[in-house]
């Protein structure tokens, strides 16, 4: 347990900064799965438009450290393939 105020108040600080990152990861797992959940219903309109929502949020999230950089951009770029290969004629 901590002993001094400076570690009381970081406690404090730590428990309040994981309420807030816990929120922001939650937010763009639910993003990522309304995307993935358009793909799989083949629906190319709300496929797109799910994909321009979820990206400001994972570069938002790796801005804030929620995430790490790469892992938001490696997400986007998986993301945008998938739906790229939707909305493109079967051959």
């Amino acid at each position: 347990m901590a002993n001094t105020s400076s570690a009381k108040k970081a406690t404090r600080k730590i428990a309040s900064r994981t309420d807030v990152n816990k929120a922001r990861r939650s937010r763009v797992r639910t993003f990522v799965r309304q995307v993935e959940e358009a793909i799989a219903s083949g629906d190319v309109a709300l496929a797109t438009a799910a994909f321009k929502a979820v990206e400001p949020e994972l570069a938002r999230a790796a801005s804030k450290g929620v995430v790490p950089a790469n892992t938001a951009s490696r997400k986007v770029s998986r993301l945008a393939k998938r739906v790229k290969a939707l909305s493109a004629p079967a051959a």
